[in-house]
């Protein structure tokens, strides 16, 4: 039963971090840069994948995704935890796949973001590792 709230908290953290990325990405600034001119440059030049789009819409884009991604594992993970935890311990691939991912977010968050975010995989991370491993030992 530990196990099963573990993975809800995990779960839970996970979906937070993306309601507030979500948030701020459309309604703040905090995304955009103390340098005025930059945001200026990065709305007049195009990567070169596209000329369709700015860089600034692709920075915004790539934020937005970032959070839906982040929502929908968190908001997935829990409905599965509390309605399907019994299934979830009966195959590994959730656990394994999850803790994968977390794992790579508490990468990029060390090498890329702020303590804030660090801070908030690092501990889903741990409830998803704990929650396996109770699960192993049968709770």
């Amino acid at each position: 039963m530990l196990s099963k709230y573990l993975w809800m908290t995990g779960s839970l953290t996970i979906a937070t971090l993306g309601s507030i990325h979500l948030y701020l990405t459309f309604f703040t600034t905090a995304f955009s840069s103390t340098n005025e001119k930059m945001v200026q440059q990065m709305q007049a030049s195009s990567p070169m994948l596209s000329p369709a789009i700015n860089m600034w819409k692709a920075w915004i884009g790539l934020n937005a995704s970032h959070s839906s991604g982040l929502l929908f594992m968190g908001l997935l993970n829990f409905y599965l935890a509390l309605r399907y935890f019994g299934h979830v311990q009966s195959d590994p691939f959730f656990f394994i796949i999850t803790i994968l991912t977390i794992g790579f977010y508490v990468w990029l968050a060390e090498k890329y973001w702020f303590t804030i975010p660090l801070l908030g995989v690092l501990m889903a991370l741990i409830c998803f590792v704990v929650s396996y491993v109770l699960t192993l030992t049968n709770d």
